[in-house]
C-alpha cells in the first residue's frame, strides 16, 4: 500500500507518533551528552624506560632499539618513534586506522605482553618499562590551586583532599594532580669529615634504609586469640632521623664506646627535589594543578556543573587563602559554543521557515517548517540511541543539512498543492504525488548520504573526527525521506484545501496556470534560448570550467583553521640543560609583559613539560626542562592576531637567547610545528648538517617562526679521564667512582621516609659550599668499597675534558630521524611552504638520507589519501543508483557530467570571500555533488514521466523543467541561506562557502545544463512528434 495512504487513512497513529518524536526530540535535546570537540581516538601509547647515566646515544643502541623491535612484531603497528635522550627511552608505538576505542584495550595488552617479554634482553641498570597507554585521555578542566601564604606541599595537601572528594562526583573519570613539587629529605655530609671519622657511605645507606621499612613481626597466641607483634622504633618525624645511630665511634681500653648519631655528622633538611622537574605558574603565582577528565560518552557540562556544585559544598575545607583558578573549564566553553550552535540553528530554521513562507505561501510554508522540526526531533532521538554527541561537527551537521532536509517535503508538497489546485481529490493526490516521486526522492536522498560517505568511513584520525558529520546526515536526510512521503502527504491533506466538492469544471472561468508568474515565464524563454542554442550554451559553459580550473591555483590551501577559543599559546625554548629554576626567572619577566597587554586577564605558565592534554586537539610537549608554555587567556578572540604580533615582536627581541613561539590553539587534529621536515638515514652528524641548511633557507625566507630541531643543539658533558691502573691499585672501580659523584653533586638515595601516605626519599650529597661550582669536582673523595678507605679524585682520574653531545635522539621505524619544525608568521603555512619546498628539496643529500613532509602538508595528505581510498567505492554506488532509477546509460551521464562543473561556482565563491580549499572545504565540495545529484534526479524523472504521458518531447523538456524551477530552487535557497550562520564560524565557514556558491551556480547548471544535454543526448527537436516511451541509452 502507498506509504501516504496508509498515514492519511491512520491519521490518529500518524499523529501520535508524530507527537511523540516531538516530545521523544526535546527530551533527547536535554540529555544528550555534549562535548566542545567530537571524541577521536589518539592510537598512541608510550612505553618509558630509565637507564641511569647511559647518553642518548647509549640508550637508543641498548634500550630504544630493544623496545622497538619488541612492538615491530605487532601486526597491529603502524609506526614507532623513539626518542632517547641521556638516561631516559620513550617510545612512542602509533596503532593503525582501523583499530577503534573498542578494539584498542586489546591492542594494549598485546603491546603490554611483547614489552614484559623484551624486559630480559635490556642492559643491567635498566628500569622496568613502564605502559602509559592512556596517553590521549583529556582532562576537560584544569584548575590551578595557589596561596601566596602557602608552602607547596600545603598546596599539595589540598589538592589530595580535593581528589579524593571529586573523584566520586558523576561522569568524572579521572582527577590528577600536576606539577606537584616532590619532597625530599636531604642528608648533606661533608666527604672530608667522613674520611676523618671513616664512615663509609653504606653504613648510612644501611642505616636510613632500614630505619623506615615495614616489617612483619610475626603473630603470637594469647589463649583461644591470636595477637598480632608490631614493634617500634621507626622514625616519626624528620628530626628523629638524626636519632639514627651510625656506628659506635672508637674508645680506650675499658672505656664505653662513644655512639655516632647521623645528626652529629650530617645537617638534614627537607626540602622539595633541586632543580624541580615541572612547574606551574598561575598570573606570576606558584601553584599545583587538578585536572579531571570525562568518562567517555559523559556529558562535559554536567559533569562541570556537578563539579563546581562539590567544590562549593568543599569550600569550608579549603583554607582562607587559598584560590582555584581556571585554566581551562571545559564545560563553559562547550556550553558556549553549543549555544551559538543552537542559536545558529535556529537562525538557519527560521531563515529557511521565512522563505518557505514567501515562495511556498502560508500553508505550505507552515507544513513544510512543521516536518523539518519533526525532522530535527526525530534525529535527536536517534543521535543519543547510538551515542553522538553535541559537539562542533554534529551540530554544524544539522546545520549543512537543513536545506537537505526540506528538500523531500518541497517536492512532495510542491506536488500535492498544484494536483489539488487542478482540482484533484486530495487523498488521490497524495497517492499519485508520492507514487511517481517516492523512489526518485529515495534514490537523490540516498546520493546525497553517500557523498558524506567517504568521510564518514575514512580510518585515519581527520575521519574519526568528522565521522559523526556523517552519522548525523544519514540520519537526519533518512527521516526526511521518510517523513516527506508520510507525515508531508498527511499534513498537505489536512491543511491544503482545494476546489470545492461539484464545482471542478463547473466554471466557466478558464483554469489559472500555476506556472504562469513572470518568474516561470522568464525561465521558460531563457530555457528556449539555451536549448535551441545548445553548442554555444555547452562551449561556453566548458570554457568557464577551463577558466575555473586555471583560477584554483590561486585559491590558497589549508588543512583546519584555527580556533576561536579565547586564549592562545606562548611555547619558550630555552638552551637545553637549563636549571628549570632558571629560566623561571625569564618566564616571570614574560608573564609581566603579557599580563599589562590590553585584553589579556589571565596567564597560566607550565615549565619543563607540556600542559596535561586539556584539549583533544592540543599535543603536549614532552619532558624537555628547556621548554615552558604560557597559556594565555583573553576576553576577545578576535582580539588575538593583534596580541600574538606583538608579544612575537616584543619578547623576541627581549630575549634573543630564547626561542619565542606564539600560536593560537588548532582545529582539528595535528600536533608540532605546521612545517615539517623530516630527514632520515644512517648517519646522525649527516642529519643534523641538512637539516640546519633547511633551518637557514626558512631564516632567509623571513616569514617562518619558532624554527627548530627536534632533536635540539648539541650540549657540553663533563667526562672525567678514569685511569684504570692506578685505580685498579687504589681499589677503586668505576662504580666506586660513579657513586662518588652522584653523591656529590646531584645526591644519591639512600632510603626512604613515610609520613602518612606519602613516601619521602631520602638523599645523601654534599654540602652547597663542595657542588656549587663544576671545578669542585677535584675535591671528591672516592670511597674504595675494597679497603673502606677514602681515595682522592685525582688519584684515579688523570684529567677533566669537556665534550658535545647530541642531547636527543629520535628514530622513526628504527632509523635515525630529525625532523625540522617552522610555523608561518602570518598568513597560511601552505603559502610558507610553498616558498621554501623547492629550495629545501634543492638540497644535496648524502647517501643514505631521505626527505620526506610532515606536518600539516602530511596530515592534510593523509586524510585526502583516506578519503580518496574510499570515494571510488562511493562513487559507483552513486552511479548505480542514478542507473537503477533510469534505466539508461545517457540519462545517467547526462545527470553525472554536471557534477564537475560546480568547480566553477566553488572556485568564484572562494576566490571571492577569501577562504582557503581546506579538508572541510573538500567535505563540501563532496556533499555539493550529492545536492547537486539529486536535484538532477529530480528534473529528469519528471521529464520522463511527461515524455512517457504523450508529450512531445521537446515541449516535454520545456515543461518539465518549469514545473521543477520552484521544488529545485527552493531546495538550493533554503540550504544557501540557511548556511549564512556557518559563515562566521572558522571552523565552517571555507566549506559553507564551497556550497553556498558552488549550489547557487548549480541550481543553474541543473535547470539550464541537464535539459540541454537531455536535448542534445536524445536529439530532440522543436518539432519532435510526441512519444510514448523514452528511447533507452546502450
Amino acid at each position: 500500500m502507498n506509504p501516504a495512504e496508509i498515514s492519511i487513512r491512520n491519521k490518529t497513529v500518524t499523529l501520535v507518533f508524530t507527537a511523540l518524536m516531538v516530545i521523544g526530540g526535546i527530551l533527547s535535546y536535554v540529555n544528550i551528552s555534549r562535548l566542545e570537540d567530537p571524541e577521536f581516538t589518539i592510537k598512541d601509547a608510550l612505553v618509558v624506560t630509565s637507564y641511569p647515566g647511559a647518553s642518548a646515544a647509549e640508550v637508543a643502541d641498548e634500550v630504544s632499539d630493544v623496545i622497538e623491535r619488541a612492538l615491530q612484531q605487532m601486526g597491529q603497528l603502524d609506526r614507532v618513534t623513539s626518542r632517547s635522550e641521556r638516561g631516559r627511552s620513550t617510545v612512542t608505538a602509533t596503532i593503525k586506522a582501523e583499530y577503534d576505542k573498542t578494539t584498542l584495550p586489546q591492542v594494549w595488552d598485546e603491546l603490554r605482553r611483547r614489552i614484559g617479554d623484551a624486559q630480559r634482553h635490556l642492559p643491567p641498570g635498566a628500569t622496568p618499562s613502564l605502559v602509559i597507554d592512556d596517553f590521549g585521555d583529556v582532562f576537560g578542566i584544569f584548575y590551578a590551586i595557589t596561596g601566596p601564604d602557602y608552602t607547596q606541599a600545603e598546596l599539595y595537601e589540598i589538592a589530595k583532599m580535593l581528589r579524593q572528594n571529586l573523584v566520586l562526583v558523576d561522569d568524572v573519570n579521572k582527577v590528577e594532580i600536576f606539577a606537584d613539587q616532590q619532597e625530599v629529605i636531604y642528608v648533606e655530609m661533608a666527604r672530608n669529615r667522613m674520611a676523618q671519622l671513616g664512615i663509609q657511605p653504606r653504613e648510612i645507606a644501611a642505616a636510613l634504609g632500614e630505619q623506615n621499612l615495614v616489617r612483619f613481626s610475626g603473630i603470637a597466641d594469647s589463649g583461644t586469640m591470636r595477637m598480632t607483634i608490631d614493634p617500634t622504633g621507626s622514625s616519626q618525624s624528620v628530626e628523629s632521623l638524626g636519632e639514627i645511630i651510625i656506628r659506635q665511634g672508637r674508645s680506650g681500653p675499658g672505656e664505653d664506646s662513644p655512639l655516632i648519631f647521623l645528626r652529629d655528622i650530617a645537617t638534614i633538611t627537607r626540602d622539595y627535589i633541586d632543580p624541580p622537574h615541572t612547574l606551574l605558574r598561575y598570573d606570576g603565582q606558584p601553584a599545583v594543578g587538578l585536572t579531571i577528565s570525562t568518562v567517555s560518552g559523559g556529558n562535559v557540562v554536567w559533569m562541570g556543573a556537578a563539579v563546581e556544585r562539590r567544590l562549593e559544598e568543599l569550600r569550608s575545607q579549603i583554607p582562607l587563602g587559598v584560590e582555584l583558578h581556571q585554566v581551562s573549564f571545559q564545560a563553559d566553553n562547550v556550553t558556549e559554543a553549543i549555544n551559538n550552535f543552537v542559536l545558529s540553528l535556529a537562525q538557519a530554521v527560521g531563515i529557511v521557515f521565512v522563505i518557505l513562507l514567501i515562495f511556498m505561501g502560508m500553508r505550505s510554508g507552515m507544513i513544510i517548517g512543521g516536518v523539518l522540526f519533526i525532522t530535527i526531533c526525530a534525529t535527536m532521538i536517534v543521535m543519543e540511541s547510538v551515542g553522538v554527541s553535541l559537539e562542533r561537527i554534529s551540530l554544524g551537521a544539522l546545520i549543512i543539512a537543513l536545506g537537505m532536509l526540506v528538500d523531500n517535503a518541497i517536492v512532495i508538497t510542491e506536488g500535492m498543492l498544484v494536483a489539488i489546485q487542478r482540482g484533484v481529490d486530495r487523498m488521490k493526490a497524495a497517492k499519485e504525488i508520492v507514487k511517481q516521486t517516492a523512489m526518485p526522492l529515495l534514490g537523490s536522498t540516498a546520493i546525497a548520504i553517500l557523498a558524506f560517505g567517504a568521510i564518514g568511513l575514512s580510518q585515519d584520525s581527520t575521519g574519526e573526527y568528522c565521522r559523526s558529520l556523517f552519522i548525523v546526515l544519514l540520519v537526519a536526510l533518512g527521516i526526511s525521506w521518510i517523513t516527506a512521503v508520510t507525515i508531508t502527504p498527511l499534513l498537505c491533506y489536512m491543511f491544503i484545501k482545494g476546489k470545492p466538492e461539484g464545482t471542478a469544471g463547473a466554471s466557466q472561468e478558464p483554469e489559472k496556470d500555476p506556472y504562469g508568474g513572470a518568474l516561470f515565464v522568464g525561465y521558460k524563454s531563457f530555457l528556449n534560448f539555451c536549448l535551441r542554442r545548445r553548442r554555444l550554451t555547452i562551449v561556453s559553459l566548458v570554457m568557464l570550467l577551463g577558466l575555473s580550473g586555471f583560477a584554483f591555483r590561486f585559491v590558497e590551501q589549508s588543512f583546519f583553521p584555527d580556533s576561536t577559543r579565547r586564549q592562545f599559546m606562548i611555547d619558550v625554548w630555552s638552551p637545553v640543560g637549563i636549571r628549570l629554576d632558571q629560566s623561571v626567572e625569564n618566564l616571570a619577566a614574560i608573564e609581566e609583559f603579557v599580563l599589562s597587554l590590553d585584553g589579556v586577564t589571565h596567564v597560566a605558565t607550565v615549565a619543563g613539560r607540556g600542559a596535561p592534554r586539556f584539549l583533544l586537539t592540543y599535543a603536549p610537549e614532552q619532558a624537555d626542562t628547556g621548554y615552558a608554555l604560557l597559556m594565555v587567556d583573553v576576553d576577545d578572540h578576535l582580539r588575538i592576531n593583534e596580541l600574538i604580533a606583538r608579544v612575537q615582536e616584543e619578547v623576541t627581541a627581549a630575549f634573543p637567547d630564547n626561542q619565542i613561539i606564539t600560536r593560537r590553539f588548532m582545529l582539528g587534529p595535528g600536533a608540532g610545528g605546521r612545517i615539517q621536515a623530516r630527514f632520515s638515514g644512517p648517519n646522525h652528524d649527516d642529519l643534523r648538517s641538512v637539516a640546519v641548511e633547511a633551518m637557514n633557507i626558512l631564516r632567509r625566507d623571513g616569514g617562518a617562526q619558532g624554527v627548530r630541531l627536534d632533536c635540539r643543539e648539541q650540549v657540553h658533558v663533563l667526562r672525567p679521564q678514569f685511569m684504570e691502573t692506578e685505580a685498579r691499585r687504589a681499589s677503586v672501580t668505576r662504580t666506586d667512582l660513579a657513586h662518588a659523584l652522584e653523591s656529590t653533586f646531584s645526591g644519591r638515595r639512600m632510603g626512604i621516609f613515610r609520613e602518612g601516605d606519602e613516601i619521602i626519599p631520602i638523599v645523601l650529597r654534599s654540602p652547597y659550599r663542595e657542588r656549587y661550582n663544576p671545578d669542585m669536582i677535584r675535591d671528591v673523595q672516592v670511597f674504595s668499597s675494597a679497603t673502606a678507605t677514602f681515595v682522592p679524585i685525582r688519584q684515579v682520574v688523570s684529567d677533566f675534558t669537556v665534550e658535545v653531545e647530541d642531547p636527543i635522539i629520535m628514530r622513526r621505524n628504527r632509523q635515525s630521524t630529525i625532523t625540522m619544525h617552522a610555523d608561518p608568521i602570518t598568513g597560511l603555512p601552505s603559502a610558507l611552504f610553498e616558498r621554501v619546498r623547492e629550495q629545501i628539496e634543492a638540497i644535496p643529500l648524502p647517501p643514505g638520507v631521505v626527505l620526506e613532509w610532515g606536518g600539516e602538508y602530511e596530515d592534510s595528505g593523509n586524510a585526502q589519501a583516506a578519503v580518496a581510498s574510499s570515494l571510488p567505492f562511493f562513487l559507483l554506488m552513486m552511479v548505480l543508483i542514478v542507473l537503477t532509477l533510469f534505466n539508461c546509460i545517457k540519462t545517467t551521464l547526462i545527470i553525472w557530467i554536471t557534477v564537475p562543473f560546480a568547480l566553477i561556482g566553488i572556485v568564484a565563491g572562494l576566490l571571492l570571500a577569501g577562504q582557503p580549499f581546506g579538508f572541510m572545504a573538500l567535505l563540501g565540495a563532496l556533499s555539493l555533488s550529492g545536492m547537486l545529484i539529486k536535484n538532477g534526479i529530480v528534473l529528469v524523472d519528471e521529464i520522463r514521466l511527461q515524455i512517457n504521458t504523450g508529450k512531445a518531447p521537446w515541449a516535454a523538456v520545456v515543461d518539465a523543467s518549469v514545473s521543477r524551477l520552484r521544488p529545485v530552487s527552493m531546495a538550493a535557497l533554503t540550504t544557501v541561506l540557511g548556511l549564512i550562520p556557518l559563515l562566521v564560524d572558522a571552523f565552517f565557514a571555507a566549506m559553507a562557502v564551497t556550497v553556498m556558491a558552488g549550489l547557487l551556480f548549480a541550481t543553474v547548471l541543473t535547470l539550464i545544463m541537464v535539459p540541454v544535454l537531455y536535448v542534445a543526448f536524445f536529439k530532440i527537436r522543436p518539432d519532435s512528434t510526441p512519444t510514448k516511451a523514452e528511447p533507452v541509452a546502450v
